[in-house]
C-alpha cells in the first residue's frame, strides 16, 4: 500500500494519477473533499480508500505491515492563512507524528516542504540540509515557518541518531502550476488565473513592482510544472537509499511578464496586460526573486529535465484549460 496525504489536492492528485499510471493499484488517499468540486481531482482514479485526516492514524495502525511508503502532501498551504495554531497542528505536529509512525514501522516517508522556507532569499536557495545551513533561513510567513520547523526537526532527528524512516525526503517545491489546482481559490497559480481571464475575453493583471531593482512584471520566480515535481518524487521513490532535503524547481527564474506572454501565446492572442498595486497585506513580505539550485538533486543522479516555461504553459493551457474536461 501507498498512502498519499492531501491526495485530492493539487500536487497530491497528480501524484496519485502518476502512481496509478505506473501500475500501483493499492493507493490510499487521505484528504477532505468538502462540498465543492475538489472530488473531481480524483474523478478518474481507482483509489483503494479515501480516509478523512482525523482517521488517518487509526487507518495506519489497522494496516500496519501493509503500508510501504507515505507521500505526505497534506498541509495548510495558504501563505496568507492567519491561524498560526492551525498551521502548526497541521504542518508541524501531524508531520512529526507521521515521521515517528514511519520510523517505528520502517515505512518510507516522502513529504512536501516548500521554497517558502527560504524567506526573502538573502540566504540563497541552496538545499543544504545541515542544521547550520537551515538555521540561516528566515521564512516570511507562518506557512513557510511551519515547513521550516519540520525540516529542522527532521534533520535534528537524523543528526542525533534518533529513530527515522528507512528513507525520508523533503521536497522544497517552488512555484508549481498545472491541472487540478482549480479548487485553490486565490492560491491558484498565476498561469490559471491569467488564462481564465483571457479565455473569458479579459486581460492579464500583474502586480506592480514596489522594489527599485525590478520593473513592473519583472518580479522573478522559479515556475515549475506539476508533472516535473511528480517525476522528481517518483524518482526518489525508485531510489530508496537516497534521503535528504531537495529543491524541486527548474533552476531558472523567469519573470511574471514572461509567464503572461506565454499564456497569451498559448491561447493565440496579442498580450494585453495591466498592473495593479501589490496588496498591502502581502507587500512587506513579497518575494521578488526565487530560483532553485538543482545541483544537489542532479549530483544524486536525478534524470528529470526541467520543462521550459513556454512548453509547460502551452501544454497546460491547450491540453487542459482550453478543454471541456480540465482535470488530469
Amino acid at each position: 500500500m501507498i498512502v498519499i496525504t492531501g491526495g485530492a489536492g493539487f500536487i497530491g492528485s497528480n501524484l496519485v494519477a502518476a502512481l496509478e499510471a505506473r501500475g500501483d493499484q493499492s493507493l490510499i488517499v487521505t484528504d477532505w473533499l468538502g462540498t465543492g468540486d475538489k472530488w473531481r481531482n480524483l474523478g478518474k482514479r481507482a483509489v483503494l480508500a479515501i480516509v478523512p485526516p482525523e482517521e488517518l492514524f487509526d487507518y495506519l495502525d489497522d494496516h500496519r505491515g501493509e503500508i510501504e511508503t507515505i507521500f505526505h502532501m497534506g498541509a495548510i498551504s495558504s501563505t496568507t492563512e492567519p491561524d498560526a495554531d492551525l498551521i502548526v497542528r497541521t504542518n508541524l505536529t501531524l508531520s512529526q507524528r507521521l515521521w515517528s509512525w514511519c520510523a517505528e514501522g520502517r515505512v518510507r516517508l516522502i513529504y512536501a516542504s516548500s521554497a517558502a522556507t527560504y524567506g526573502d532569499g538573502k540566504a540563497g536557495f541552496d538545499d543544504d540540509w545541515s542544521s547550520a545551513a537551515l538555521a540561516k533561513l528566515l521564512p516570511l510567513n507562518a506557512y513557510g515557518w511551519s515547513k521550516h520547523l519540520f525540516d529542522r526537526w527532521a534533520v535534528r532527528q537524523i543528526e542525533r541518531g534518533y529513530p527515522s524512516p528507512p528513507q525520508w525526503a523533503g521536497l522544497k517545491f517552488f512555484n508549481v502550476y498545472g491541472p487540478n489546482e482549480y479548487h485553490k481559490g486565490g492560491q491558484k497559480s498565476v498561469v490559471v488565473q491569467i488564462a481564465e481571464h483571457v479565455l473569458n475575453g479579459g486581460r492579464a493583471t500583474l502586480f506592480r513592482s514596489h522594489h527599485p531593482d525590478y520593473a513592473d512584471g519583472g518580479q522573478l520566480r522559479d515556475f515549475v510544472t506539476v508533472q516535473d515535481v511528480v517525476s522528481i518524487m517518483l524518482w526518489l521513490y525508485d531510489t530508496p537509499k537516497l534521503s535528504g532535503l531537495f529543491n524541486a524547481g527548474t533552476g531558472k527564474a523567469r519573470s511574471f511578464l514572461d509567464l503572461a506572454n506565454a499564456v497569451f501565446a498559448a491561447i493565440g492572442r496579442t498580450p494585453d496586460i495591466h498592473y495593479v498595486d501589490t496588496p498591502d497585506n502581502i507587500r512587506a513580505n513579497y518575494q521578488y526573486f526565487t530560483e532553485a539550485r538543482m545541483e544537489r538533486l542532479k549530483a544524486a543522479g536525478c534524470p528529470v529535465a526541467p520543462t521550459s516555461l513556454e512548453d509547460g504553459v502551452r501544454t497546460y493551457v491547450q491540453d487542459f484549460l482550453m478543454q471541456t474536461d480540465r482535470y488530469r
